[in-house]
């Protein structure tokens, strides 16, 4: 399954986002939801220890100016590898 995070951790239930997450399934954080990537976050410990794989959607990072702030245990990736990524997941779940 492709989870999509769209809001910024504080406005969403991370804790139930991350229990849902099994090894088979990726974690894109895009818009506001890139900030759960933030080093020192409060959420992050949580997310870096999911068996999912993390991704970020570059061009949110970039636009918020935080690509210096984001923890390594994300990958970055463009709009094309999104559109893959949905492609992959039949079954996906927005936050």
């Amino acid at each position: 399954m492709l989870h999509t995070l769209m809001k910024s951790p504080f406005e969403s239930n991370t804790s139930l986002i991350i229990s849902m997450l099994k090894p088979s399934d990726d974690f894109l954080a895009l818009q506001d939801g890139v900030l759960i990537a933030l080093k020192n976050s409060v959420f992050l410990k949580n997310i870096v220890m999911s068996p999912a794989r993390l991704y970020l959607l570059k061009e949110d990072v970039y636009a918020r100016g935080i690509d210096q702030y984001i923890s390594n245990k994300f990958t970055l990736i463009s709009y094309i590898h999104f559109v893959s990524l949905t492609i992959k997941h039949k079954q996906q779940m927005t936050w």
